[in-house]
């Protein structure tokens, strides 16, 4: 039952990641039991779990909706990612040899120039959780950079839809990463968790500009309804 469970949140993530299913659109039950195969029970039990973590809200007798951006969520999620990444990146400065950690973080810095070079914004964004992952991989501590994208998922959901609304000037990403990438390479104690930091803190500069342009999607514009979710007592 758990690995259906499991299955059921991994689609719903997925497909808010991917914007098929925005805030405040609906989740519909059917369409999971029939995409995953399963009954209603691990379906249920998959849309408690999320909305404990505030990725749905759960209304009685109206059914299950994405639940809106929330500052705190937001908020949280990027302390989180923040605090993890930047010790990762102080452990793998620390590893007597970074070349070859170097030399796949450049290769993937070209695939990102080339993915904003012609606005592929999707694959852009797949590189450039490939960019932080290995360096989470490197930092030879199994199973981080599953326990990173949980703690994360806020924040991704909301960088998805600011590359696909006012995240233009992708280019300025590369450019971070480079930075990153060249104070991992100098073994700078001080250089890197710094240019992790202004990298992770990005997401800061585009939310108000998200809600400017698609306010529909942030808590307070919706209807004033009791649902349940993480916060509910």
């Amino acid at each position: 039952m758990a690995g259906q469970t499991d299955s059921v949140i991994d689609l719903i993530i997925s497909r808010i990641d991917a914007g098929q299913i925005l805030p405040g659109d609906p989740v519909s039950e059917q369409d999971m039991m029939t995409a995953c195969g399963v009954s209603r029970t691990p379906v249920r039990e998959a849309l408690a779990r999320l909305a404990a973590h505030n990725l749905v809200d759960i209304y009685p007798q109206r059914g299950t909706f994405v639940s809106p951006f929330r500052r705190p969520d937001l908020e949280r999620s990027q302390f989180l990612r923040e605090a993890l990444e930047v010790a990762l990146v102080q452990r793998v400065i620390e590893l007597p040899d970074r070349a070859e950690l170097v030399k796949r973080l450049r290769a993937e810095v070209e695939l990102q120039e080339t993915f904003a070079s012609i606005l592929d914004e999707q694959r852009f964004f797949q590189s450039d959780e490939d960019f932080h992952r290995l360096i989470s991989n490197y930092a030879g501590l199994p199973g981080l950079w599953e326990e990173i994208q949980r703690s994360k998922v806020h924040m991704d959901r909301c960088r998805h839809l600011a590359l696909a609304s006012v995240e233009k000037d992708i280019k300025a990403i590369t450019t971070q990463h480079i930075a990153i990438v060249d104070a991992i390479e100098a073994g700078d104690a001080v250089a890197a968790p710094a240019a992790m930091s202004i990298h992770l803190r990005r997401i800061f500069n585009t939310v108000d500009k998200v809600m400017e342009l698609n306010p529909q999607y942030f808590e307070g514009k919706f209807p004033n309804q009791t649902a349940t979710h993480g916060n509910a007592k």
